[in-house]
């Protein structure tokens, strides 16, 4: 039996390398992984960091923020009157629906209207179409008075996508039409959408908008006016996940709704850790950092200030919160583990001394 006391002596000081789960250490760290102590040093730095991150950065010179009046196109629907002239307004046009009531601005940007035949009008404002359309009557009529109002918008619109109650087009109308507006005409953002990454197509450039900055910070630079064409997609919050691991009550992955969620509530998501078995002092978030080198950040959940650590550091997309297991229980799991092995060689042991028995009385 003593020829097995080695090997068995091996497999118990090795037992804490073969044990399950991670093992790190505060004080351990190597040229691929950064370990950071989280402290009130660490997260006002964060804090610095995320206040100017977010939104877009610049606004590129087509998304002109100034208040520019509409101009008629393809499709829009013209309510013409003549005053004193019933003769040149259609009768009962005021309780007739849109479609029917006006004069349609054709592929080729004109309209017809009695006297003077085909007028281009496309391009033009209400304006200059009313002042376009009295210069060319007055040649029939004695100082035409002219009205000119659009009946339906139907030459421009914007596209609302994603995570809104009814996507789809938005008309662009004498009204400006802002982020904001577009999102409330369609019914509004779900339960399921991320504010912080709701991006804008124009052409070939696209910029990231946060919802967040404009609802709550009040910052209207990026409440953008949409223009024809433009497409504004409301992202789902598939790509913004943590996952809390280890000695937690229910392991699971999280979404960060409205792009926020602290060390502490994550925790507390999941039923908070096992008091049995965790260790409080080894709490981690590991990330990945913008070079694509790992960043490790711990918490000792012991110290005094702990809770308050906890509750003011913020979670990024894509974190492993990992609770690590106390050392007793990670060493009852080893010998759990190598228990039946242990059964296994004593049985050969016993085996192998009753066969030498044996063969010793039958040599007697």
């Amino acid at each position: 039996m003593t020829k097995y006391i080695p090997f068995l002596l091996v497999v118990m000081m090795s037992g804490c390398a073969m044990s399950p789960g991670m093992n790190m250490s505060s004080h351990e760290t190597n040229d691929d992984v950064t370990l950071l102590p989280i402290t009130a040093a660490l997260i006002n730095e964060q804090q610095r960091a995320l206040s100017g991150s977010d939104g877009i950065k610049f606004l590129p010179n087509d998304f002109s923020q100034k208040n520019e009046p509409y101009r008629l196109g393809v499709g829009d629907i013209l309510s013409i009157t003549v005053w004193d002239h019933p003769e040149l307004t259609i009768p009962a046009g005021e309780y007739r629906a849109a479609e029917t009531a006006g004069h349609q601005i054709a592929k080729n940007g004109t309209i017809f209207y009695p006297y003077i035949g085909r007028v281009k009008v496309a391009g033009k404002t209400l304006i200059q179409t009313r002042w376009l359309l009295s210069r060319l009557l007055s040649k029939h009529i004695t100082k035409p008075q002219v009205d000119v109002k659009v009946a339906a918008y139907l030459s421009q619109k914007a596209f609302v996508v994603g995570e809104v109650a009814n996507p789809g087009p938005q008309p662009i109308t004498n009204i400006p039409l802002t982020i904001v507006d577009a999102i409330k005409q369609a019914g509004g953002t779900t339960s399921n959408s991320d504010w912080r990454h709701v991006t804008l197509t124009r052409g070939d450039e696209k910029f990231t908008i946060n919802l967040l900055d404009i609802y709550e910070k009040g910052d209207m630079r990026q409440n953008l006016r949409l223009k024809n064409g433009d497409v504004l997609n409301i992202p789902d919050l598939q790509g913004q996940k943590i996952f809390v691991m280890g000695e937690v009550s229910n392991p699971a992955s999280l979404y960060l709704r409205k792009g926020r969620m602290t060390l502490s509530e994550a925790l507390s998501e999941v039923g908070g850790i096992k008091p049995e078995t965790s260790n409080p002092a080894r709490i981690y978030v590991i990330r990945s950092g913008e070079t694509g080198k790992p960043e490790i950040y711990h918490l000792n959940a012991r110290s005094p200030d702990a809770l308050i650590l906890g509750d003011q550091f913020k979670l990024s997309s894509r974190d492993v919160v990992y609770v690590e297991t106390a050392g007793v229980v990670r060493w009852n799991r080893v010998i759990e583990r190598l228990l039946p092995t242990t059964n296994l060689l004593r049985n050969v042991v016993e085996t192998d001394y009753t066969l030498g028995s044996d063969k010793v009385k039958l040599n007697y």
